[in-house]
C-alpha cells in the first residue's frame, strides 16, 4: 500500500457536490482505499472556466491504496458528471 494525494474539483452546485462526494467515496470503498485524511476546502473561483463554469468545489484527501487501483479510479473519475477536475500525486516517504 502506498500514499496518495487527491485533489478533486466538483461542481460547485450544492446537489452536485453532495452527489460527486458520494461517487468519490463510493469508489475508495469498492477498491478498498484508506482515507487517511479529508478536507473540504470550499467553493473557489477556477482561474479559467472548466466544463462552462467558474466555480468549483474542492476536496482534499489523503489516501492509501495499492498502485494498480489508482488507474481504475482515475478511469472511473473520468466519467463522473459532477466531477470537473481531479489530481492523484504519490506521497513523498
Amino acid at each position: 500500500m502506498r500514499k496518495y494525494e487527491l485533489t478533486v474539483i466538483l461542481d460547485a452546485n450544492e446537489e452536485m457536490t453532495t452527489k460527486g462526494l458520494e461517487l468519490v467515496e463510493k469508489e475508495f470503498s469498492t477498491h478498498q482505499v484508506e482515507i487517511i485524511k479529508h478536507d473540504d476546502m470550499g467553493t473557489r473561483t477556477l482561474a479559467y472556466p472548466i466544463k462552462k463554469q467558474d466555480k468549483g468545489h474542492y476536496h482534499y484527501y489523503e489516501l492509501s491504496a495499492d498502485p494498480s487501483v489508482i488507474d481504475g479510479l482515475s478511469a472511473s473519475y473520468r466519467l463522473m458528471q459532477p466531477i470537473m477536475k481531479f489530481l492523484f500525486v504519490l506521497k513523498d516517504k
